[in-house]
C-alpha cells in the first residue's frame, strides 16, 4: 500500500519538472531554496549575535549596545527581504505548476469523451470539479510547502547542528559508580527528544488522513447535492419537492458535521501533544545548559546562544511532528488525485469492438454492426445500413429499445457494441440532443456553440428571427444563465439556428423537437429543407407526425432486431 501512495505521489509530481516547462521550473525552484539557505546562514549569523548582545548586558559594556543593535536592524531587514520573496517566488511557482496541471487535467478530462465515459461506466464518483480547482491546489501548494521546508529544515539542522555540538561541551553520566562522557550532549539529547516526538505524533495523528479524506468527499457530495437542486429548480418546485429536497440536504449534511466531529475530536488529540511538546522545548534547553551557566562554564551569552541553537535545531528536527497535519491534508489530496486518474485512465481505454472509420465515404455506412448494453444485453444484432447522402430517415420503437443509443453510437461516444462503421468528415456532421446544451455566458456564445470563429451580428439576428426567436435578437451580448431564461422548446429552437449557422451536411437530431407543438415542429424541419435542401437527417422521434417529414424509417424492437424500409404513403396522413 505504502509503494502504491509513493508510486501515485511521483506519477502526480514528475510530469511539470520534465515538461515543456521544466527548465524555467526547476530554475525558479533552485532560486527559491537558494533564498531559503540564505535566510538559514542569516539565521546564523543572529544567533551568534545573541552571544555577543547578551554578554555585552551581562558585563555592561554600554559602548558595544548601540552597534550591536544597529547590526541586529540590518541582519533583521535583509532577512525580512529574502524571506517576503521566498514566499512570493515560491507562489508564483505554485501558480506556473498548477496551471501547468490544470491544463493537462483538463484536457484527458474531455479527451474520448472522458467526462462523458465517467458518468457511462460508473466510475463520476470522484467530483471532478473538486478534483480539478481545488486537489490540485492543493497538491501543488502542499508539496512546495513540504518540500521547500524539509530542505530548509535539513539545512538548519547542520547549521546550528554544528554550532549546538560546539556549545553544548561534554556532559558526565554517573550511575551505578560508572560515569561516561557525553560529548554534545545537548545535540544528542534534541535528536533523541525529536525521535520520540516524530512517534508519538504519528501515534497521535494517523487517523487523520482518512478523515481528511472522508470530510473532503462529503463536502464534495453536499455541494453537489445543492447543485442538482439549483440546475433542476423548476422540475423541483413542479413536484413540490422541498421537504424531500430538504431531508437530503440534511441526510448530506449530517455526514459532513460527524465526519468533522471526529476530525476535531483527532486534531484535539494531536493539537495537544504537538503544542505541549512545543511548550516542553522552550524551557528543555534552559534546565540542561542551567549546570554549566552555574558552574561558571558559561556567560549569559552562552546560554541564550545555547537555547536558541537548541531551539532551531528542535525546529529541524521536529519538522515532522509540526508538520504532520499537513502531511495527513497532502495524503488525502494524493488518494484523491490518484483515485481520478486512474478512473480517467481506465475510462480512456474503453474503446470497445467497433471500427469507427471517419473521412472515407460521404455515406453513412454500418457493416454487420452490433450494439450492447454495459451488462452485455443486445439492443441491435448484426446491422447492414447504408444511409446516402440526402437521407431523410427516422429512427423508432418503443421506450428503450435503443434509439438513443443508436445514435451514441454514430456520434462515438458509445464503446459497448462489434462491427465497422463509416462515416463522413466530423465537420459535416452535427447531433442535435433532446435537451440542448448552453453554455455559461452571452446568448450570442450559446447561439454560436459550438462555432469558435465570430459570426456578423446581422447572420445572428438573421436565423434567430428563422426559428421564432427574434425577439431576442437585441440581447445578443447580454450575459446571464439562458439555460434558465429559455423555455426547452425555446432552446430546441436555437439548436436549429446553431444547424444553419454551422450547415452541416448531416444531421442527426435525439428527439430534438420533443418540446415544440406539431405545427412549430413542421416549421422546423421544412426550414432545414428550405435553408439546406442538400442536408441529410436523421431522426429521433415517437409522434407521427414526423414520418411526413422523412423517407425510410429505421424500426427497433429492443431484443436486437430491426427492420429498415420506405415509410408508406399511408403512414405519412
Amino acid at each position: 500500500m505504502k509503494r502504491k501512495f509513493f508510486r501515485v505521489f511521483w506519477e502526480l509530481f514528475k510530469g511539470y519538472w520534465n515538461s515543456e516547462e521544466k527548465w524555467r521550473a526547476r530554475g525558479l525552484l533552485a532560486f527559491v531554496i537558494a533564498l531559503n539557505f540564505a535566510t538559514v546562514y542569516l539565521l546564523v549569523r543572529i544567533n551568534s549575535w545573541y552571544n555577543e548582545f547578551y554578554n555585552a548586558l551581562q558585563n555592561y559594556e554600554e559602548g558595544l549596545f548601540w552597534p550591536l543593535v544597529g547590526e541586529f536592524t540590518l541582519l533583521a531587514f535583509i532577512y525580512i527581504f529574502l524571506a517576503v520573496y521566498a514566499i512570493y517566488l515560491r507562489q508564483l511557482l505554485e501558480i506556473k505548476w498548477r496551471t501547468w496541471m490544470t491544463d493537462e487535467y483538463l484536457a484527458g478530462w474531455l479527451k474520448k469523451q472522458v467526462y462523458y465515459r465517467l458518468q457511462l461506466l460508473g466510475l463520476d464518483t470522484d467530483n471532478p470539479d473538486q478534483r480539478i480547482s481545488e486537489d490540485i491546489n492543493q497538491f501543488v501548494s502542499l508539496t512546495l510547502q513540504l518540500l521547500i521546508g524539509a530542505l530548509k529544515e535539513c539545512t538548519t539542522l547542520a547549521a546550528f547542528g554544528v554550532v549546538l555540538w560546539e556549545l553544548s561541551g561534554s556532559f558526565t553520566l554517573e550511575i551505578g559508580g560508572f560515569s561516561w562522557e557525553i560529548v554534545g550532549y545537548m545535540f544528542w539529547f534534541s535528536l533523541l527528544y525529536s525521535i520520540l516526538g516524530t512517534v508519538g505524533a504519528h501515534i497521535a495523528g494517523r487517523k487523520l488522513i482518512g478523515l481528511n479524506y472522508e470530510q473532503q468527499r462529503f463536502e464534495a457530495d453536499f455541494r453537489f447535492n445543492m447543485m442538482r437542486v439549483r440546475e433542476n429548480s423548476e422540475s423541483v418546485a413542479f413536484y413540490a419537492g422541498e421537504k424531500a429536497e430538504n431531508k437530503g440536504f440534511k441526510e448530506r449534511f449530517l455526514k459532513v458535521i460527524k465526519n468533522y466531529r471526529g476530525l476535531m475530536r483527532q486534531t484535539k488529540i494531536l493539537n495537544f501533544y504537538v503544542n505541549g511538546y512545543a511548550q516542553l522545548a522552550v524551557i528543555v534547553p534552559l534546565v540542561m545548559a542551567a549546570p554549566r551557566y552555574f558552574a561558571g562554564s558559561m556567560t549569559l551569552g552562552g546560554l541564550m546562544q545555547t537555547s536558541s541553537a537548541f531551539g532551531r535545531v528542535q525546529d529541524a528536527l521536529s519538522f515532522f511532528v509540526t508538520s504532520y497535519s499537513t502531511l495527513a491534508q497532502l495524503a488525502a489530496v494524493i488518494r484523491r488525485l490518484g483515485g481520478f486518474t486512474e478512473h480517467m485512465e481506465e475510462v480512456a481505454q474503453v474503446t470497445g469492438e467497433i471500427k469507427r472509420v471517419v473521412g472515407e465515404s460521404e455515406s453513412v455506412r454500418l457493416e454487420r454492426v452490433n450494439i450492447n448494453l454495459p451488462d452485455g444485453q443486445r439492443l441491435l444484432t448484426d446491422c447492414r445500413l447504408e444511409l446516402s447522402p440526402g437521407t431523410r430517415l427516422i429512427v423508432v420503437g418503443a421506450s428503450g429499445a435503443g434509439k438513443s443509443t443508436f445514435l451514441r453510437l454514430l456520434a462515438g461516444i458509445w464503446p459497448y457494441g462489434q462491427g465497422n462503421l463509416y462515416l463522413p468528415p466530423l465537420k459535416q456532421i452535427l447531433f442535435l440532443p433532446q435537451r440542448p446544451y448552453l453554455p455559461l455566458g452571452s446568448l450570442r456564445h450559446a447561439l454560436c456553440y459550438p462555432l469558435e470563429e465570430e459570426t456578423k451580428d446581422e447572420t445572428l439576428k438573421e436565423v434567430l428571427v428563422k426559428v421564432g426567436l427574434g425577439h431576442f435578437q437585441d440581447r445578443l451580448d447580454e450575459v446571464d444563465d439562458w439555460s434558465r431564461i429559455l423555455s426547452l422548446g425555446e432552446q430546441q429552437r436555437l439548436a436549429f439556428a446553431r444547424v444553419l449557422l454551422v450547415k452541416p451536411r448531416w444531421i442527426f437530431l435525439d428527439e430534438a423537437t420533443s418540446a415544440l407543438d406539431e405545427p412549430r415542429e413542421a416549421t422546423m424541419y421544412d426550414l432545414l429543407a428550405e435553408e439546406l435542401p442538400y442536408i441529410s437527417v436523421v431522426s429521433v422521434g415517437h409522434r407521427s407526425t414526423l414520418l411526413k417529414k422523412h423517407r425510410t424509417m429505421l424500426r427497433l424492437t429492443g431484443d436486437g432486431a430491426w427492420e429498415y424500409g420506405e415509410i408508406k404513403a399511408e403512414e405519412r396522413l
